[in-house]
């Protein structure tokens, strides 16, 4: 829901701030005194084009910034969230165009490109009437309406997944169908390669002990050496060593012991080092007795060494990496080699995948169809209501079996109008002139209320045409989509204005050579007043002040208007 606006020297507005509530709001004022100004600034700030002529006149740049509640949004926060832009519930978009032509965007107080601003602006609000945010001029919201209307949710999802099944095998194929091409000369790479890393015949274990077997025979000399002189420190029978020493200290102590038994703790100590010092000198004589220097084994380790580090750069990697290869290699030669198999198994899959699409498709097609009548029928008896006696509205769907897969299953549904009796249906983007768009959107609006919807909708010239009884119809309509979705019209019409929850008045003030927009929330006896303007013209007299105080009354006591169902029970 918009919730701020506010604006900043664009066009005759030099520091125009609105707060808005929930409901339905209208802006009304004399002929002139920029009641779109609001509009075209929100469609700035939505991402339309802009240069700078929309500067007001003395003034460097304009800046318009909107504020939007979406607690209860979840497309909008999604939208954010996916693009890092989210920063709690706030959603503030802001758009600056200076003077020198430059142009820019922010969401959230982040910079952005104008596509953001746009692509965020499409889930926030839609703008009906002679501008290009008119959404039910596209194809793709012609589909979701009818879709809505008819309760596919589940039916559209359901294609869409078989759609994305089948796209996913189709893609699959094209790529084996195309790495077959050079099938043949990469299988035979891959089995010289496959066969060289057999004839190795690997080992992980081998590889992880080769390098500590080739190290212990290339320094085994050095290792032998070390090994006997520790022998020789530790115990020997000849020269001082350090069992001997340490049997010498533990006799004489154990003699003084019998005098002061505190020494006790020391001997047990040393009665414990001396077995642990003949167990080392065991130990490095096993070790030696057992180590061999071996010139014949290290050349063989250096020689499978060096052929191992010569696979390993032809495949750029480190040895040990050199048995994940292999596997892989192995693998990928396997696959190719039963590359006919899975091609054909890949095309069966495809056929079947294609003819449960198909089904889905159809079964969409046909609800759709049935969908189509209601729905056109509802419309056209609103549009008789609208100011459009003897307007017609259809809905053409057409299943087109040769049209390409898409998400959206396989038909061209097209909105077709004729808003004067004997004129045959046209494409309503070429047929209905903006007013009548805004009136059919309205009435298509209400008819799918409690589908999926833009929070914020906008109608402008919807009242172009149109007057007395039909005006307040139209009213009703807007009334009643305010109940679910805040709603904002630009009128001129007294009936309309009087349906409104609040109203807002736009004035031109003038004077010292200036000219300035101001935009005011109108209390109740402001709304008489302005209502009296909007029935008398020039001259108001305590009839037409009466007249719109009794509209007023009216308009509070107004409820939703009935439109029927607003979904489509195919039964």
């Amino acid at each position: 829901m918009l919730t701020h606006i506010n604006i900043r020297n664009f066009a005759i507005a030099d520091a125009v701030e609105v707060e808005f509530g929930p409901g339905m709001s209208v802006l009304t004022g004399e002929t002139g005194a920029g009641k779109s100004i609001l509009i075209d600034a929100l469609g700035l700030v939505l991402g339309d084009r802009a240069d700078n002529s929309v500067i007001r006149h003395g003034s460097e740049r304009a800046e318009i910034s909107v504020d939007f509640d979406i607690r209860h949004h979840a497309a909008a926060t999604d939208w954010l969230q996916d693009h890092e832009l989210d920063a709690d519930d706030a959603c503030q978009l802001r758009r600056i165009i200076n003077r020198a032509g430059r142009s820019r965007g922010f969401i959230n107080n982040q910079p952005v490109p104008l596509q953001s601003l746009r692509e965020l602006g499409e889930r926030l609000v839609d703008i009906h009437g002679q501008h290009e945010h008119q959404s039910l001029l596209h194809a793709a919201v012609q589909r979701q309406l009818l879709d809505t209307f008819a309760g596919h949710a589940a039916l559209v999802a359901d294609s869409a997944g078989r759609y994305r099944a089948w796209a996913a095998t189709r893609d699959a194929l094209e790529q084996a169908q195309q790495a077959g091409e050079d099938r043949d000369a990469h299988i035979d790479l891959l089995r010289y390669q496959v066969q060289e890393l057999d004839a190795l015949g690997l080992e992980q274990e081998e590889i992880d002990h080769l390098g500590h077997d080739h190290d212990r025979l290339a320094n085994a000399e050095q290792l032998l050496a070390a090994c006997q002189q520790g022998v020789e420190r530790l115990n020997t029978e000849t020269g001082t060593s350090a069992f001997q020493l340490v049997s010498t200290t533990l006799g004489e102590l154990e003699e003084l012991s019998r005098l002061d038994q505190r020494l006790e703790t020391t001997t047990g100590l040393l009665n414990e080092i001396m077995v642990l010092v003949q167990e080392c000198a065991d130990g490095l004589r096993g070790y030696t007795e057992g180590l061999e220097i071996d010139p014949g084994r290290l050349r063989q380790l250096e020689e499978r060494m060096g052929v191992l580090h010569d696979q390993a750069r032809k495949h750029h990697c480190r040895p040990e990496a050199l048995p994940e290869i292999h596997e892989r290699l192995q693998e990928e030669l396997d696959s190719l080699e039963n590359a006919d198999r899975d091609l054909a198994e890949l095309q069966s899959r495809l056929e079947h995948q294609a003819g449960d699409y198909q089904q889905t498709a159809q079964q969409l097609s046909a609800g759709r169809v049935k969908a189509a009548r209601k729905f056109g029928k509802q419309v056209s008896a609103d549009m008789q209501q609208l100011g459009m006696p003897g307007g017609v509205f259809e809905i053409r769907v057409n299943h087109d079996t040769d049209r390409s897969f898409s998400p959206h299953g396989m038909d061209r549904i097209e909105f077709m109008t004729s808003a004067n009796p004997g004129q045959p249906p046209g494409p309503l983007a070429k047929v209905a002139s903006g007013g009548e768009l805004s009136r059919i959107s309205l009435a298509i609006q209400v008819i799918c209320l409690k589908g999926e919807h833009i929070p914020t909708l906008i109608f402008d010239e919807v009242d172009t045409g149109i007057g007395g009884g039909v005006a307040e119809i139209v009213g009703q309509k807007l009334r009643a989509l305010g109940e679910d979705r805040q709603v904002f019209c630009v009128t001129h019409l007294p009936q309309v204005a009087a349906l409104a929850n609040r109203q807002l008045q736009v004035s031109k003030l003038t004077g010292d050579d200036t000219t300035r927009t101001r935009v005011r929330p109108l209390d109740e006896a402001e709304r008489i007043d302005e209502l009296a303007r909007m029935l008398g013209g020039v001259r108001i007299t305590r009839q037409t002040r009466n007249h719109a105080r009794e509209m007023l009354a009216q308009g509070r006591q107004a409820t939703r208007v009935a439109v029927g169902s607003n979904s489509f029970d195919p039964s």
